[in-house]
């Protein structure tokens, strides 16, 4: 009997739930499915990280690599004169520059230096343009994290460029 009870009640539950009348506000909405993308290292945004990764992938991939590795050869001058774009991980320079700086490169583009980069002012917003940074920082290991915020903290005093 209590078998046909519970079977009774089980059923009624799966078809209520199959019902079109609008759920009740006191049940809990069901979790987000868990990303892999947003476990993060350094305590960075794990959501800004992710949406910076899609950005990269959509606008900087094409020039920086899927992984932010550079091009072949990026520190040696192409036949057009200009440096291929560099890598933004751990093997390249970008950590050797302080916030205000990786903002402005890519807001500006890197032409006036010498460079190929675009200007990405009026395409990537600013906060686009801090999601993509906090990407690429998401790639960077504990150590160099580490040189890059003892970097941005002398910035901040007026110590770096």
């Amino acid at each position: 009997m209590k078998a046909r009870h519970l079977h009774a009640i089980t059923g009624l539950l799966l078809l209520s739930a199959c019902s079109d009348s609008p759920k009740s506000a006191a049940v809990a909405p069901e979790p987000p499915p868990y990303d892999a993308r947003l476990v993060t290292p350094h305590g960075l945004d794990a959501r800004l990280v992710a949406r910076g990764g899609d950005i990269f992938k959509a606008n900087c991939a094409v020039c920086h690599g899927a992984n932010a590795e550079g091009a072949p050869n990026w520190q040696r001058k192409g036949p057009d004169g200009k440096l291929p774009p560099p890598p933004l991980d751990a093997s390249g320079h970008a950590w050797h520059h302080p916030g205000t700086w990786l903002r402005d490169t890519i807001r500006q583009g890197s032409v006036a230096r010498g460079g190929n980069m675009p200007s990405w002012e009026g395409k990537l917003s600013d906060d686009d343009i801090a999601a993509v940074i906090a990407w690429i920082q998401s790639r960077w290991p504990e150590e160099i994290y580490r040189s890059w915020l003892a970097l941005e903290e002398k910035a901040r005093m007026g110590h770096a460029h």
